[in-house]
């Protein structure tokens, strides 16, 4: 019996995810007055990574997930992460 496929990034809990577009990101850097090698990572073999890569191909490492949280006493909340293959230490 083969188990179902599913899409993480249309589960409830599961915040949303996007690619943020290379010519976009320099603009976003300068807002957030950053460099890219300060931003928190995420694996390449995290769940939702592995979902966009359903949706849009394979994703460089490198590029800068935008993940937008929801909560019912926060409000929303942004947050960036760049996608590394590495293993985080």
């Amino acid at each position: 019996m083969t188990m179902a496929r599913v899409n993480v990034l249309k589960h409830e809990m599961v915040p949303e995810h996007y690619i943020v577009a290379k010519k976009e990101e320099e603009t976003l850097l300068k807002q957030l007055g950053i460099s890219k090698d300060l931003l928190p990572r995420i694996n390449r073999s995290d769940p939702a990574i592995k979902a966009l890569e359903e949706i849009n191909g394979q994703i460089e490492e490198g590029t800068i997930i935008k993940i937008i949280r929801k909560s019912p006493t926060a409000g929303t909340s942004t947050y960036y992460r760049v996608v590394e293959s590495g293993v985080f230490k």
